[in-house]
């Protein structure tokens, strides 16, 4: 495992991978492409981060959360039905470019509400929570012979255990208590007369906010935390990753890991702060990755949408189909994937979701057959077992090879 340490003088001397990755990956594969899939935990807003303003049905449904390119913060459009999140500028530059595609009405095959079971169905690419101990993108590795993958994660993630080679790294730990953690303290000292209020000073004090002494309990809370600036996160993890990757003989394949996107309650807030962070990951990935970004492609996911209503607290709850993104120089983007279902009467899923219509497996397999030249057969019996109803989606990637 590289140290803190270690990175830190790695980066300096621009030799990092050197001393960890061995001289295989080329010679052994013919290929010098990279991948990076990141995975966000929580449940992302499919609505919220590519908002379907030409959508009829769309401004009824979401209210106060609606967005659009006419809005006083206007959301940057795409096409006559669809927009990125104002909070997505480097997204929206890489789209103009061809090398940012958002797929819509995108779900794993599991389509339950639980986060825990969710995510383990996105990182063991099966159907089932319980459907595999290891990780689809470990044994994506495995079918590569001499290609070790790299996770940016303080533990190893599930989707990178298995028996492929997986080196792991994690920047110094932050001075901050995790926003998460204090979200869920945060009902426990509000029903303390006493605790309440010091609890609250305390969550703002941390963002480097002043509190009256008044504000007290969630009010306090929410007014500190969605502006609070958060060391580390993705722009450190993804430009990790992009400096690791963009050596001669650095990773080909990585994984990098946010938390913090459960939005239950004031979700403009939060989804404008979080989605700023993954803009400037992707900026910052691009940037560290240097040449290799040409010949790279990034799949960020999370475990599933969210309803398409808005709770009585500003936010949304646990839901289906929702967005995923890919980028990369390697992309064909540019464009909108994925069929939209709509979001009229009688169209949502149970009456309360966008209704998924593309797996997320379809999405990896068209990226990994064409991008790292996993055999298909290999993808359905290995990778993905229990998937051929899956089919990869054709035309992700610029650049086409033949496989078995």
């Amino acid at each position: 495992m590289l140290t803190r340490r270690q990175f830190l003088a790695n980066s300096m001397l621009g030799a990092a991978t050197l001393l960890i990755w061995p001289k295989l990956t080329f010679a052994a594969t013919g290929s010098d492409t990279r991948f990076l899939f990141v995975l966000l935990r929580g449940g992302l807003d499919g609505l919220e981060s590519v908002p379907p303003y030409g959508d009829p049905g769309y401004q009824a449904i979401r209210g106060a959360l609606a967005l659009s390119p006419s809005a006083d913060k206007p959301a940057h459009k795409l096409d006559n039905v669809f927009a990125l999140h104002p909070s997505f500028d480097h997204a929206a530059q890489l789209y103009a470019q061809g090398q940012f595609m958002p797929v819509v009405a995108a779900a794993p095959p599991y389509w339950g509400r639980s986060h825990f079971q969710a995510q383990d169905c996105v990182e063991n690419g099966t159907a089932k929570p319980d459907g595999a101990q290891t990780g689809w993108l470990n044994r994506c590795i495995a079918c590569m012979p001499g290609v070790d993958g790299l996770a940016c994660a303080a533990v190893m993630p599930l989707t990178m255990r298995g028996n492929a080679r997986v080196e792991t790294w994690s920047p110094p730990l932050p001075n901050e208590v995790n926003p998460i953690l204090l979200q869920r303290l945060q009902p426990l000292y509000a029903a303390d007369a006493r605790l309440a209020a010091p609890f609250a000073r305390a969550v703002v004090q941390q963002s480097g906010a002043s509190v009256p002494e008044t504000e007290t309990g969630l009010a306090a809370m929410q007014k500190g935390m969605p502006g609070r600036k958060r060391q580390g996160g993705l722009p450190v993890m993804m430009g990790a990753a992009g400096k690791f990757m963009g050596e001669a003989d650095g990773p080909r394949v990585a994984f990098v890991e946010d938390d913090g996107w459960d939005t239950h309650a004031n979700e403009a807030a939060i989804v404008t702060r979080k989605i700023a962070e993954l803009d400037a990951g992707l900026k910052a990935f691009h940037d560290s990755i240097g040449a290799r970004w040409d010949h790279t492609v990034v799949i960020v996911a999370t475990e599933f949408g969210r309803t398409a209503h808005i709770n009585g607290t500003g936010g949304t709850d646990h839901g289906t189909g929702g967005s995923m993104f890919l980028a990369g120089g390697a992309l064909r983007g540019g464009r909108v994937a994925g069929k939209w279902p709509g979001i009229g009467s009688g169209e949502l899923y149970q009456d309360r979701d966008v209704h998924a219509t593309t797996d997320f497996r379809s999405v990896f397999k068209g990226v990994l057959a064409v991008h790292l030249g996993v055999p298909v057969s290999l993808l359905e019996s290995r990778v993905f077992p229990g998937s051929a109803a899956a089919e990869p989606l054709d035309g992700l990637v610029a650049a086409t090879r033949s496989v078995a």
